[in-house]
């Protein structure tokens, strides 16, 4: 008998006389310390029918068909008191966007904690067993000093290193089955296969079952055994990993696998610098024991840059290393010293009130977009609350002017208008990124800061919105900062390349240079994770 086994499920989200299914007639097994991975472009379904099998869906969703079981016990049946008992004992779940699953008033070590005492409430588990526990589960999952980790708030803590204590805490109560709905997204390449060789290695030793939801490709061939692969809320073709990457029968697995990379056009050779950094340092202050002793960690130290009109430089380095510290500096959304020079406007000692009007310059898109999208607007507030309130030529437009310039740009993201009054909950993680770049894209900036724009979209969608911003660039000469830990990307993406290591800049030069001899040790090691 199967450990889980999915029969003909059905869900449905209401939208008004109509009932538009997510899922359609989905049919899945997985045995015992099986490793079966979940492929499927944005919005096929993938995350519906994971967060289904523990119930997690919204209360808006329908189950108009099938069951769900599980050691023989169909979970659609269950009362919710008994579902508890099942989540994070028998089935824990890694959530895709760590920052809103993880609650940003607790503890790392009250989070880790509470997941092991919920799951033992039989049991009384003395409090320096349970803080050596916490401790022993951010070993694994390669947290640098756990001990004062423990103490950090999720903000206090990077993207990757959220995503890290996720995994901790669904791995605290050793289940029978994990579900990773895309648990490396937020992590470097040298960390990805770090996890992936700690929850495969989990899975061996403890005859764990994983189902692996992602849109990375690579991952799946290194880690899965089996592979379903879903469309349109369909599972259109399972298999083998090795008959998938092989000999794929369905036209939509070979399109899939058949994703390109693309080359950035040159830059002008008397293309003038738009911006300009000189020993750009960023300081913050952390806890002393001492009351009248301040101490300070040196998130940036004294990073020298260029960026040219048309150039897109690439960021890249492992988890907390400093990149996204950099461009917050870069758009003074942290404090910072030394010099940024932005045209001929000097940004760090310009007021904040004179530095307001040449925000719409400088625009960023995020690496949550959930976290970023306000849930209370919909889409078409989200995307003209920027544009209307950085110009009075704007405030004046008219409402019918107003809905063309939107619908506009949600078409160059590759948005349907029709989506315009829809709210960020009722979209996919890679459905909520381009709404983010629309965003971004209808101030019309001169220098755009990507941080891991496409971490949260499938392959082949990455290299749609990729030329995207490549046909924006050579038409308006926009200039990017593209922070990312797909190296390939990087490669394919960036004019140049800075890497950088516990806050500084390790190396730097034209990226074709960097990938073909790299100068320092741990850019070579990047490479070798990466594209080895």
């Amino acid at each position: 008998m199967a450990l889980l086994n999915i029969e003909n499920l059905q869900i449905g989200f209401p939208r008004g006389l109509e009932t538009p299914l997510a899922v359609n007639n989905v049919n899945l097994k997985i045995d015992q310390g099986d490793v079966i991975a979940l492929v499927g472009e944005s919005g096929s379904g993938k995350s519906v029918t994971a967060h289904s099998i523990l119930q997690l869906l919204p209360a808006s969703a329908k189950y108009l068909n099938g069951k769900i079981w599980f050691d023989g016990v169909d979970l659609l049946s269950l009362p919710d008191a008994a579902v508890r008992e099942v989540r994070g004992k028998d089935i824990a779940m890694i959530f895709q966007e760590p920052m809103t699953a993880l609650n940003p008033l607790q503890t790392v070590e009250k989070q880790i904690t509470e997941c092991i005492i919920e799951s033992n409430r039989q049991r009384k588990i003395a409090p320096n067993t349970l803080r050596e526990r916490a401790i022993s589960l951010l070993e694994k999952v390669q947290i640098d000093e756990p001990e004062r980790r423990l103490r950090a708030y999720p903000h206090e803590l990077s993207g990757g290193q959220r995503q890290r204590v996720m995994i901790a805490m669904a791995i605290a109560n050793t289940p029978r089955l994990l579900i990773a709905d895309e648990p490396t997204t937020a992590l470097d390449v040298t960390v990805q296969h770090e996890i992936i060789e700690l929850l495969r290695q989990i899975s061996r030793d403890e005859g764990m079952a994983v189902m692996l939801i992602t849109h990375d490709l690579n991952i799946v061939r290194h880690f899965a055994e089996k592979v379903a692969v879903m469309k349109d809320g369909e599972i259109v073709e399972t298999g083998t990993t090795q008959q998938l990457f092989t000999t794929p029968q369905h036209d939509y697995t070979r399109a899939l696998l058949n994703t390109r990379s693309r080359h950035c056009a040159p830059i002008p050779a008397d293309a003038p610098v738009l911006l300009s950094s000189n020993d750009l340092s960023v300081n913050y202050q952390i806890k002393s024991r001492h009351p009248f002793k301040k101490r300070f960690f040196k998130a940036l130290n004294n990073a020298n840059f260029d960026v040219r009109c048309g150039e897109t430089l690439g960021i890249v380095g492992e988890s907390g290393s400093g990149k996204s510290t950099l461009a917050n500096a870069v758009l003074k959304l942290t404090r910072a010293t030394g010099s940024i020079q932005f045209g001929d406007i000097e940004l760090i000692s310009l007021p904040e009130k004179q530095f307001r009007p040449h925000r719409k310059d400088l625009q960023m898109v995020f690496q949550d977009p959930f976290a970023s999208l306000n849930p209370r607007m919909n889409v078409a507030q989200i995307v003209a609350e920027g544009f209307k309130a950085m110009s009075s030529v704007n405030n004046e437009l008219s409402s019918d002017d107003l809905d063309v310039t939107i619908n506009g740009v949600l078409q160059k993201v590759g948005l349907d208008p029709d989506i315009a009054s829809r709210y960020p909950h009722e979209f996919s993680g890679g459905q909520r990124q381009r709404i983010a770049i629309a965003r971004a894209l209808i101030m019309k900036p001169r220098l755009i800061v990507l941080d891991e724009p496409t971490s949260a979209l499938d392959r082949s969608i990455q290299f749609q919105v990729l030329d995207l911003l490549a046909n924006l660039q050579e038409e308006y000469s926009l200039s990017y900062l593209f922070i990312s830990h797909d190296l390939g990307l990087v490669k394919d993406f960036c004019h140049s390349v800075l890497v950088v290591k516990d806050g500084e800049i390790v190396e730097q030069g034209n990226t074709e240079d960097v990938f073909n001899e790299p100068q320092n040790p741990y850019t070579q090691q990047l490479i070798d994770a990466a594209l080895g």
